[in-house]
């Protein structure tokens, strides 16, 4: 009988700790991590800056977050000059975009493969410098007159609307997208509007438009 106890007692105890390993495996087999975000890198603006006075760097990280809805984060870095109609300014800084955008369609296969649109909240912190801004002077003559560097801030609204394909059986992607661009809010020093603002372009009308062709990679 006391043996027979003991053998019971053994397979009841081998028998849990069968059932809690298993268990377990379930478990981390459920929360298993699967990574599913992109990395991309704006190769036609990188290029155009060693042909221009704009140089713009900018990138991207994005991430589906349930279904076809994707965030996004954009930060990049601008330096500028602009000369036009008797202004002459020089403008740098970093800029931030935050959004999401929704797969409107998408390969069968692959649901990175398609095409979205969405929107970006986006700002950017810069130091800009007037070195002539045209003023009127008496008798209907004109001059112009300079102002030290400042920091400034501006925001604005973007929406985005683009593609994405994958080049052959590799990890890397081809993202071009449209970003019409609407200036929300700009600081302003001794009350002249800001000529060019890094991530959103020049700022004479409220309106713009931007276009980015990036080289991204899937992890």
């Amino acid at each position: 009988m006391k043996t027979k106890l003991i053998f019971t007692f053994f397979f009841s105890v081998m028998s849990l700790l069968s059932f809690a390993q298993k268990d377990e495996k379930a478990k981390k087999e459920k929360w298993k991590y699967e990574p599913n975000f992109m990395v991309g890198f704006d190769v036609l603006n990188t290029g155009a800056s060693f042909f221009s006075d704009r140089k713009m760097y900018q990138g991207f990280i994005s991430s589906k977050v349930k279904g076809d809805l994707h965030g996004i984060i954009e930060a990049g870095f601008e330096s500028n000059v602009y000369q036009k109609n008797s202004y002459d300014a020089k403008v740098n800084g970093p800029f931030l975009k935050l959004g999401v955008f929704y797969m409107l369609a998408k390969d069968p296969e692959n649901e990175f493969n398609g095409f979205y649109a969405g929107g970006k909240l986006a700002g950017s912190f810069y130091t800009q410098e007037y070195f002539a801004v045209p003023v009127r002077g008496f008798g209907g003559s004109s001059s112009s007159v300079a102002f030290p560097s400042s920091t400034q801030s501006s925001y604005w609204i973007e929406a985005t609307l683009g593609g994405r394909v994958q080049l052959f059986d590799t990890n890397f992607y081809i993202d071009v997208n449209l970003q019409p661009r609407y200036l929300g809010y700009t600081t302003k020093q001794d009350d002249i509007q800001p000529m060019i603002i890094p991530g959103f372009g020049r700022s004479s009308s409220k309106f713009n438009m931007g276009f980015a062709w990036n080289l991204a990679y899937k992890f």
